[in-house]
């Protein structure tokens, strides 16, 4: 039985009460990302499995890394994913095993070697994206436009805000 079905999400409702302040919002909203994270770490592994069976979640998150910024170094790759360079160097060696990445000199520094999708891997990535994104919509299947704007954006400064604090 999924989470979901069993263990729905609290709301603000059920953290605060009139008059509440910053430290109960803060409270509720650790509670309700320990869920959605949870939730989309789930749906990371199926995803996954949808590009190959054998693929770990993480080498998912490298795809996803290479899309967006293309050819990168290792060091790069670990810093975009926020993972150590031997995990990253771990996931890009069961790509590489898949066929779903390569590794080519680096065109800057050849004693480098840059990464990047194979066209195999981007097709799998793309198949794996499109089947996530038909769960986004269904979930969320009643929210209006100007809502899913509003979480996008409330997303991105969310991150930028991480983004900030970390450098």
């Amino acid at each position: 039985m999924s989470e979901q079905a069993t263990h729905p999400a609290p709301s603000l409702d059920d953290h605060l009460a009139p008059g509440d302040d910053r430290e109960q919002a803060i409270h509720s909203m650790e509670v309700n990302l320990g869920v959605l994270w949870r939730r989309t770490r789930a749906d990371a592994h199926r995803a996954a499995r949808l590009v190959h069976p054998d693929l770990d979640p993480g080498a998912y998150v490298v795809l996803g890394a290479l899309q967006r910024r293309g050819s990168l170094r290792l060091t790069d790759l670990a810093a975009e994913i926020c993972a150590g360079k031997p995990s990253a160097s771990r996931q890009v060696s069961q790509l590489e095993g898949l066929g779903m990445v390569r590794r080519d000199a680096d065109p800057a520094d050849g004693r480098a070697q840059a990464i990047s999708l194979t066209p195999e891997g981007a097709r799998q990535l793309r198949a794996a994206q499109s089947v996530r994104q038909r769960i986004f919509h269904d979930v969320l299947d009643d929210w209006s436009g100007q809502d899913l704007t509003s979480f996008a954006g409330l997303l991105a400064r969310l991150n930028e805000s991480y983004a900030k604090g970390r450098s």
